[in-house]
């Protein structure tokens, strides 16, 4: 597992490779949480969540959880946060390769619901196709209304603010 280090650092190919042998060689859970939801709790608060989704699908219970970046709140789990975990952590590496992974596979999928956005190709990132997309179309129900440029794309009611 030389191979591993920051997600963003490997090309598709090697991500996708790497995370076919992470999930057969380790105990691994994803977290999925919603578009609204996010809009609903926030992006830290929807972000929580899904951690503890993950937690909850593994087979085992860790004695503690290693998180990238601030640290977050278990439910009472002890917890250890890195800034840049995932270019200094095996493990972190290890989790953001599997969710990158399974992230990208799900934006790949909503092309399909969801033509002419390119979400296959930009994966649902700020890209400049996707901000031409996102003006052109306006947004479909996977966007976030909490993030800036959908929220900005919206149409404005009469006295009454975005309309959402």
């Amino acid at each position: 597992m030389r191979r591993l280090r920051d997600s963003k650092a490997l090309t598709a190919l090697q991500r996708a490779d790497l995370a076919t042998i992470l999930r057969e060689e380790s105990d691994w859970g994803i977290g999925v949480v919603s578009s609204e939801q996010i809009d609903r709790v926030g992006i830290v608060e929807g972000t929580r969540q899904a951690m503890l989704q993950a937690l909850a699908s593994l087979s085992t219970s860790p004695d503690h959880v290693l998180l990238d970046g601030r640290p977050v709140y278990l439910n009472g789990r002890p917890t250890r946060s890195i800034i840049r975990g995932d270019a200094l952590c095996i493990s972190i590496s290890a989790a953001s390769i599997v969710a990158k992974v399974a992230r990208d596979a799900m934006m790949e999928q909503e092309e399909n619901s969801f033509p002419g956005y390119g979400f296959a190709k930009h994966k649902g990132y700020g890209t400049r196709a996707h901000m031409e997309a996102l003006s052109r179309l306006g947004p479909c129900p996977i966007h976030r209304r909490s993030f800036a440029p959908v929220r900005e794309s919206l149409p404005i009611a009469p006295n009454r603010g975005f309309l959402a």
